[in-house]
């Protein structure tokens, strides 16, 4: 039989035994969704939250919905691109920080001054609710999923601790947004701008003398091998400061689905998302912490701590200002994040 005899023959079975139709079906019919984000796979932010996530929506959608994850960012661009590969289309869902934008979502820094948090699950079914409220056009771009702060901020420093406010002169630090620089600046030291990935390098070769992370981080850098000590503050008193993240979906992407696919993508959003990631963070931070056990661990005073409240309420006051100044009513933003804060840290 000639190749062309041969090829008539195959097309003719396939077309009484319809053998392509079934698979071309199934894959139309098969969402697969691009999630981009900063950190390793074998960070806790992936294997406890993203890639649950993803089974969740998974085995709820009948498998019809699946995610294609890319970490560090596989797909190209930087941290702070994030927002923008997704409001674009490039990827359908991202997880990142909004302060790796700095003055692109002013109104969400409220959650991001200094001594704000102390419960990151409720703080973060404070922020989204929050953002419902005060700042839903910030992000009227992409679809979000869930809003949520990480657990307490902690100094791990290459050669000194940080016991006092004088320990900070002189120290270069980093920092992970707008307002936490210019906390560490209020404190005395040198803050230092850069999104995680770029920690370990920066300790490795002294490019800073320590980092504002929470514990979270440690295996996602290596800190615990780079550093020697590790300032937490007492775990009484409100965090020195947290750090918002946005979990979001292409808005187009979103749209796209048929409604019984958009129900699992909605059941899986929201309040309790937010809460349940603050919670996870918590679990991470204890997680992380264990890696530093050959290190050494001070814990800042309480009494200390007030000293360092008095010296960043300049920073609160600023922000404050600077939003009024921008047609915003600063003041009325902040009283609404610390009273839905209290409001679910009574829960």
């Amino acid at each position: 039989m000639t190749m062309r005899r041969f090829s008539r023959a195959a097309a003719l079975a396939c077309l009484f035994a319809s053998c392509a139709t079934v698979p071309v079906a199934h894959a139309a019919d098969e969402v697969v969704l691009k999630v981009h984000h900063f950190l390793p796979a074998s960070s806790y932010a992936q294997q406890m939250f993203i890639q649950p996530w993803c089974d969740k929506i998974a085995a709820e959608s009948a498998r019809k919905i699946r995610c294609q994850i890319y970490p560090s960012m596989q797909l190209g661009g930087t941290p702070p691109q994030l927002v923008d590969q997704l409001r674009d289309g490039i990827v359908d869902v991202i997880w990142t920080l909004p302060g790796y934008t700095p003055g692109r979502f002013p109104r969400i820094e409220a959650f991001e001054l200094p001594f704000m948090m102390q419960s990151p699950s409720a703080t973060s079914h404070a922020l989204w609710d929050y953002v419902q409220a005060n700042a839903a056009d910030e992000f009227k771009a992409v679809h979000p999923l869930a809003f949520h702060v990480h657990g307490d901020g902690v100094f791990h420093m290459v050669n000194h601790p940080i016991r006092t406010l004088a320990d900070f002169k002189g120290m270069k630090l980093r920092a992970p947004t707008r307002q936490t620089n210019k906390l560490l600046a209020a404190l005395g030291a040198t803050p230092v701008a850069m999104p995680v990935p770029q920690v370990g390098d920066a300790l490795a070769k002294g490019v800073i003398d320590g980092a504002l992370v929470p514990y979270e981080v440690v295996p996602s850098v290596k800190i615990q091998e780079l550093v020697k000590f590790h300032s937490e503050t007492d775990p009484s008193e409100p965090a020195i400061y947290t750090s918002t993240f946005v979990f979001a979906m292409n808005k187009a992407r979103y749209d796209s689905l048929p409604p019984e696919l958009k129900k699992v993508i909605d059941a899986n959003s929201g309040a309790d998302l937010s809460a349940h990631i603050g919670a996870v963070f918590v679990q991470a931070d204890a997680e992380g912490k264990k890696l530093t056990k050959g290190n050494t661990t001070n814990v800042i005073p309480k009494a200390e701590l007030a000293n360092w409240k008095k010296a960043a309420q300049g920073v609160t006051d600023a922000w404050v200002a600077e939003t009024t100044a921008k047609g915003m009513n600063g003041q009325q933003l902040l009283d609404s994040a610390k009273a839905l804060i209290a409001k679910y840290q009574k829960n």
